[in-house]
């Protein structure tokens, strides 16, 4: 059945379309008049009259503001609590939706970027469906991978089959997956984490070999820290660019001139006073809970080798929308991409697959919505009913953190009890001056900055054996810190004397959680007693086996003890 209120809709576009296609009349108001009430007839809460928390409200508004011509996102968002399904981008009606390749682009880019399906590109007057698990360029004709078109004058017809994928219940019963799944499979669908990982381990090959033959007394170890920093640091500060928070380009201004290496240390050092933290460490004055990094700096890179990989990071060779990169897509690609090591071959050095990695048969990664069921049903069972003051003595802590996807559902399940419980105060009546929120320009409550940083290291922690695990979690949860955030809130912070990110030195740390540092006594101990120690199996080139104990010696050397990394959190 047809609501009475898409009737209205058309009827009314229909009778005044040559004042809706003047310039001056604007998207706001096409939003506004048109397109809030078109999909609250598809059953959309599009005010959120529920007032759920701003993680659970079926439509996210975008702030979409144009700043030096780049759009910070779609104009909405529709989904089912944290489940995000697709994208509206609007365009005021004078923009031909049909001919208009940028448009197309640009909704394109946002949904692949966020591994959406399906998404929307309207102005009201023509509706444009795309599948955006295709990677977009910005040659392609605006036609191209679009599998539904209507105009106005079709909706009444076509309602039926517009609701049965977009409406809200048929989100619910699974109408819009079933859809989007009959495409699933095309030659070219590959997920923009599959991409992306070829782009990353490609710099890294490219890198590795450049810094090998540039700088020959590199050792291995020094190697692969070199090139896993390089590479954490550039994508750092272009996610930042995307997110408003760094110069738009600033990254990418390096590929003119000459000396673009030390151009980029100048960049990273730049961004050691700015943010304060671990990742950006070379000032040996600054008090951090790990030492300086001494090498980069001192390393000679070749122009064309960074100046090709800076290429890849912009348009038009980089269709990605950096700010939009969920959290699992950083996690997927970094789980596989630390699943191979640099290592020589002959003259030489290639990335290979680790062997604990070839013998395990892959990486494997845990989904988004398996980490969302456990942190629900642990930290949220623990955090229900609490107060701030309360859940501040909880500390969440993952043995083996990988890549960090498990810690950073946590962490985000902890950002968002925090603000739903201070939501909930200032409805009851309390000053939100006295609470660490504020109120953006788009009406919304948000977290502080400082409220973020003294979550994060208050109540989350994470060991892992692998050095670049370590820094790739690192890096993740600092840019989880900044989600939301932009250039006024960081200088803010600045100006205030604070760091703009938190040091997480202290917080996730490298070692091997099942072996304690008093191993070498238990070996002793277990010497005296001629007979095996009582420890657990190290691994030792992928291969499990127990140090022999034969009434000899039994202090570890320091190449095993380099191997084991006895861990204890105490």
């Amino acid at each position: 059945m047809i609501p009475e209120t898409v009737r209205e809709l058309c009827e009314r576009y229909e009778r005044n379309e040559r004042s809706y296609r003047s310039d001056d009349y604007n998207e706001a108001r096409l939003r506004q008049e048109f397109l809030n009430p078109f999909f609250k007839a598809l059953g959309w809460d599009m005010e959120n009259e529920q007032g759920w928390a701003e993680a659970y409200k079926d439509v996210v508004h975008e702030d979409s503001i144009d700043v030096a011509g780049h759009r910070k996102a779609p104009d909405y968002s529709f989904g089912i609590g944290k489940d995000r399904k697709f994208y509206v981008e609007a365009k005021k009606p004078l923009i031909s939706v049909n001919d208009s390749k940028d448009a197309a682009f640009q909704l394109r880019s946002y949904a692949w970027s966020s591994k959406f399906s399906l998404s929307i590109l309207t102005n009201f007057a023509e509706f444009a469906v795309y599948d955006c698990r295709f990677k977009p360029d910005m040659k392609d004709k605006p036609g191209l991978h679009r599998i539904n078109y209507f105009k106005h004058t079709d909706y009444l017809e076509q309602w039926d089959l517009i609701a049965s994928v977009f409406s809200r219940d048929a989100i619910l019963k699974g109408s819009f997956d079933k859809y989007a799944l009959e495409g699933k499979g095309k030659r070219g669908t590959e997920p923009v984490y599959e991409e992306f990982l070829k782009e990353i381990e490609e710099w890294r090959k490219v890198l590795a070999r450049n810094i090998n033959l540039r700088n020959p007394n590199t050792s291995l170890e020094d190697l692969n820290f070199a090139v896993g920093k390089i590479i954490d640091r550039l994508l750092f500060l272009r996610i930042c660019e995307d997110r408003k928070i760094e110069e738009y380009e600033q990254i990418g201004k390096l590929r003119s001139g000459v000396g673009a290496y030390m151009k980029m240390i100048g960049l990273f050092k730049q961004a050691d006073d700015w943010y304060n933290a671990g990742l950006f460490h070379f000032n040996p004055q600054h008090k951090r809970a790990e030492g300086p990094d001494l090498l980069t700096p001192k390393l000679i890179v070749d122009d064309k080798i960074l100046k090709g990989i800076i290429d890849t990071l912009y348009l038009p060779k980089s269709p990605y929308k950096f700010e939009k990169f969920p959290a699992d897509i950083l996690g997927q690609v970094y789980e596989q991409f630390l699943g191979k090591v640099i290592v020589k071959k002959g003259r030489t050095v290639d990335p290979v697959e680790k062997p604990e990695v070839k013998k395990a048969g892959g990486v494997y990664y845990t989904p988004t919505y398996i980490v969302e069921y456990i942190v629900e049903h642990t930290v949220g069972k623990l955090v229900d009913g609490k107060t701030p003051d309360e859940v501040a003595k909880l500390k969440v802590l993952d043995p083996a953190c990988g890549s960090g996807s498990f810690l950073i559902g946590a962490y985000q399940h902890l950002l968002d009890w925090h603000q739903t419980y201070y939501e909930k105060q200032i409805k009851a009546g309390e000053k939100a001056s006295k609470l660490p929120v504020y109120e953006s320009v788009t009406g919304k409550w948000k977290l502080t900055l400082p409220e973020r940083k003294r979550i994060l290291l208050n109540n989350i922690y994470g060991v892992d054996i692998d050095a670049q695990a370590v820094e790739v979690t690192k890096l993740s949860l600092l840019l989880k810190v900044l989600e939301g955030e932009n250039r006024a809130s960081v200088q803010g912070e600045v100006k205030q004397h604070h760091a703009a990110l938190p040091d997480l030195g202290n917080n996730i740390k490298c070692g091997n959680s099942l072996v304690a540092p008093d191993i070498n006594t238990v070996l002793e101990s277990s010497r005296k007693r001629k007979r095996t120690p009582p420890t657990p199996p190290a691994i030792r080139g992928g291969e499990l086996r127990e140090y022999p104990v034969n009434g000899g010696e039994s202090e570890l050397t320091e190449e095993e003890w380099h191997k084991i990394n006895p861990f204890d959190w105490q």
